[in-house]
């Protein structure tokens, strides 16, 4: 719940800012309506840039790896009990 809170503070914020410029007349008209595909197109690419760094730093999971090779071995023995050719 405190997530979604965050997110509508910042999207209420954005907007009084973005009202307040198209008021204003600081910047361009012009500029002014663009500004939130600019923001939907730079939320884009913070997103793909945050899911770059995650799995850059993706950890490796040695104890993991022991029990899906064993999960493996298990399926492939229960499988071939079954007469399913595993290769």
């Amino acid at each position: 719940m405190k997530h979604i809170v965050k997110i509508f503070t910042i999207l209420v914020a954005v907007s009084a800012l973005w009202m307040w410029l198209l008021k204003t007349a600081v910047l361009p008209e012009s500029y002014t309506w663009l500004l939130p595909i600019y923001f939907i197109v730079s939320l884009g690419c913070y997103g793909l840039v945050m899911v770059g760094v995650g799995l850059m730093q993706f950890p490796t999971c040695p104890q993991e790896a022991v029990l899906l090779q064993q999960d493996i071995l298990e399926a492939q023995t229960f499988l071939k009990t079954r007469g399913v050719d595993v290769g």
